[in-house]
């Protein structure tokens, strides 16, 4: 059975290589699979390349920038078809998540069906974020946690392991957030079926090159979210 991480990008050219050689060199029989939403800077071209020495290496192109949950779901839906997968991984391309914590998100995933890397439990932190970004993430998820319940300390967290069996028992479809807000709702949808869920304390690190994909309106869906989740079914 394998192990596949799901990388969303949008013009990481300058850190998708960086990453992807990172990653095998930790964990070399580790699968990766790209969803590459048309990056103009030619991301797409540098995993093709790197797919000649990589043969656990795929990408699924995606014909625009259309949201990360959006991209997340496309990515869920190529891998639910299939019976050689135990547990997907999500990740950003951009170094925010050490590929070092992979190995013991994976030791935990033997025994949960929900591990996530968290910044806010005892052990994990952020680093080179500014007093305003730290307020904000800080803010929010305990605003989604007084809402959606406190089984989890950082909602919205990118850096998971889900066992696949947990993932096949939610309606991907029926989540309608698809910035930052798709990982709470992912999350509580998965403890809400029952997933058994795990925290690992990470440091997240500032993205080593590139732009942040923070925006008024990634800012305003997380605002909202919580409420609509919470009258989803």
């Amino acid at each position: 059975m394998k192990n596949i991480i799901v990388l969303p990008t949008y013009n990481e050219k300058e850190n998708v290589a960086l990453l992807v050689k990172e990653i095998f060199l930790s964990l070399p029989d580790i699968d990766i699979m790209v969803v590459d939403d048309n990056s103009p800077d030619g991301t797409a071209a540098e995993v093709e390349n790197l797919m000649i020495q990589y043969a656990n290496l795929s990408i699924l192109k995606r014909p625009i920038k259309d949201g990360l949950g959006r991209a997340y779901i496309d990515g869920f839906k190529k891998l639910l078809v299939r019976e050689d997968i135990e547990n997907v991984i999500t990740m950003d391309s951009d170094f925010s998540h050490n590929p070092k914590y992979l190995p013991q998100m994976l030791e935990e995933a033997k025994s949960h069906d929900l591990v996530v890397g968290s910044r806010y439990i005892k052990g994990g932190g952020i680093t080179n974020w500014e007093l305003w970004r730290r307020f904000l993430s800080k803010g929010g998820n305990f605003y989604v946690g007084m809402l959606l319940g406190k089984k989890i300390n950082d909602w919205s967290s990118g850096f998971n392991c889900i066992r696949i069996s947990a993932l096949r028992k939610i309606n991907l479809d029926g989540i309608e957030f698809y910035g930052y807000a798709f990982l709470s709702c992912l999350k509580y949808f998965l403890v809400k079926a029952g997933a058994q869920a795990k925290e690992i304390p990470i440091i997240f690190e500032e993205r080593r090159k590139g732009k942040s994909k923070m925006s008024g309106s990634i800012i305003r869906e997380g605002l909202i979210a919580p409420w609509k989740i919470l009258f989803t079914k």
